[in-house]
């Protein structure tokens, strides 16, 4: 186990769920973080709330991944104690609506494309390089089991989460010989602000997702991601599906 104390770990969308699970779970293990995302009063709260708990030091700003130019201004600005990241977090990610393709709003696919897919990129390319300088470095992808399996009245955020197995897979192999590793945790049904998002704020049915059994949790996506996090140098964990015990597939789920 590689430890990762005074590691510096970069997480995108930390204000909720599974990123903000991320931000205390790498805390906890004596990790200092750059955690970033679109609301920044709240961020600026869980930034206060981890050094408090752990005594690490955090570095806290807002960011829309879906901005190229910001993401790259603020990947650059960083103080100079910052800019050797460790370990990328790439966790900001959306769904939006949940319809029949010929039903769907085309804007909701703007916004999920744009950051499911390309702030993902924008990020990536921003802090790689770095990483590449160094000779080390970790990017650790967050997925869904919808990168693996289309279903109904999902079509473009499967299209997105398909895309991030596929953009893994491929900066994978276009690192190999630079000692950079490369992963993506993949879970299915994780009870966060996930479906209220996707339901534009409706609480009942994103509730309903969740009836009848018992979903993941951000804290237990962030326990693979730890682990991921923390294998041994010669070990690189390529990927991770996590799913409810209830639950088989992306569509098939047992309800009590």
């Amino acid at each position: 186990m590689t430890s990762l104390g005074n590691k510096i770990v970069f997480i995108t969308g930390a204000t909720s769920g599974i990123g903000k699970s991320c931000a205390y779970a790498f805390a906890k293990e004596g990790a200092h973080l750059i955690i970033s995302a679109r609301r920044i009063s709240l961020i600026n709260e869980i930034a206060e709330g981890i050094r408090k708990t752990y005594n690490v030091k955090v570095h806290a700003f807002e960011l829309d991944v879906r901005n190229k130019n910001k993401v790259l201004s603020a990947v650059n600005s960083l103080p100079e104690e910052w800019k050797p990241i460790d370990i990328l977090i790439n966790n900001a990610g959306l769904a939006k609506g949940l319809n029949k393709f010929y039903e769907d709003d085309p804007e909701n696919w703007d916004e999920m494309i744009d950051t499911n897919v390309k702030g993902l990129l924008y990020v990536t390319h921003a802090i790689l390089p770095g990483m590449i300088e160094r000779k080390s470095g970790h990017i650790i992808n967050i997925g869904s089991i919808a990168g693996h399996e289309a279903y109904p009245k999902g079509a473009v955020y499967c299209a997105t989460k398909h895309a991030v197995d596929a953009i893994t897979r491929s900066l994978r192999m276009d690192t190999v010989d630079k000692n950079i590793k490369v992963s993506t945790i993949d879970p299915g049904l994780v009870e966060t602000n996930f479906s209220r998002i996707r339901f534009g704020g409706d609480d009942e049915k994103a509730k309903n997702v969740y009836k009848g059994l018992t979903p993941l949790t951000g804290d237990d996506v962030a326990d693979a991601v730890i682990y991921c996090a923390s294998r041994p140098a010669h070990m690189n964990v390529s990927e991770i599906t996590l799913l409810a015990s209830r639950q088989a597939n992306a569509t098939v789920v047992h309800r009590e």
